[in-house]
């Protein structure tokens, strides 16, 4: 597979009309559609499937598209990387970011290493640990800034100095509100919205204790602030960390006994990284 036919394809997926595409793409439509064609013969595949007026992809066609763009992303990366030949350090670092306070002590570490090297940009991706490690796996992702517990054995890593605090997000008008802290006993017969990690949910089981297989899960979440809308539409309360964020008719609550959660910013260990990520690595354990 041509990466410029992986485009075409791309395209066609995209617009869902060959004519469209092939305007787009400055080539004749015959042109397009017989390097469609070659494409389905040589991957012995059908991936469209064809209208009268749109072209749709078949379930062949949709997990092509998914590789295809970590192709084209993947190759765009490298491109970039591989085109830093000046004295200055240059080009990209691609960051994955989870929900943890410890991203303000990572945004000035950025912000003072851009001060030195002002040709050196950053691309932010927020996602939960599970998503970012898998993205690290597969080049796409540099460094990760992943909240605990996490699996960090294929790593290197730094430990960061900020600690997460556990606690319940409610609604203002609920009887909860009114109780300042949160015991596990107190969530017997409420629903909750917990967060989708596994190793996280087996944390919060150890925190519940003999209250756990009492405990009503009606949601999981990736995201905390989406968890915050669920709350505010009465949905449960949310299980999730204190952050800065403010909801004008939510209260959090800490729990107690208190559960702290740490950070760790982790890189592949033994890993070929550009001379700029490796020059960030470097400046990262400096000021950590």
């Amino acid at each position: 597979m041509e990466l410029r036919v992986l485009r075409y394809f791309l395209m066609v997926a995209r617009e869902e009309n060959i004519t469209k595409s092939a305007e787009l793409l400055h080539i004749t439509q015959p042109t397009l559609s017989r390097q469609l064609a070659q494409l389905e013969e040589e991957l012995g595949i059908k991936l469209f499937k064809r209208g009268q007026h749109s072209i749709t992809l078949t379930e062949d066609g949709m997990l092509l598209k998914r590789r295809a763009q970590e192709i084209i992303e993947l190759t765009e990366r490298t491109e970039k990387e591989l085109s830093n030949v000046t004295e200055n350090l240059s080009g990209e670092v691609a960051i994955g970011i989870g929900e943890t306070k410890s991203v303000h002590v990572l945004a000035r570490i950025m912000a003072n290493f851009r001060k030195e090297h002002p040709d050196v940009s950053f691309h932010m991706y927020s996602s939960v640990a599970n998503d970012i490690k898998e993205r690290m796996e597969k080049g796409f992702l540099d460094i990760g800034l992943l909240t605990e517990p996490v699996d960090v054995s294929k790593y290197d890593f730094i430990r960061m100095p900020e600690k997460e605090k556990w606690g319940v997000l409610v609604r203002k008008d609920s009887l909860l509100a009114m109780k300042g802290v949160i015991c596990p006993k107190d969530l017997v017969g409420t629903p909750i919205i917990i967060s989708k990690r596994q190793l996280v949910q087996n944390e919060l089981a150890s925190w519940f204790g003999e209250y756990y297989d009492q405990m009503e899960i009606a949601s999981t979440y990736n995201l905390a602030y989406n968890a915050a809308i669920m709350v505010e539409n009465n949905v449960g309360v949310a299980l999730c960390f204190h952050f800065e964020n403010r909801f004008e008719n939510l209260v959090f609550c800490p729990l107690s006994p208190q559960l702290e959660t740490g950070s760790v910013l982790v890189w592949k260990k033994y890993h070929g990284f550009s001379t700029t990520t490796k020059a960030f690595i470097q400046y990262i354990q400096k000021c950590l």
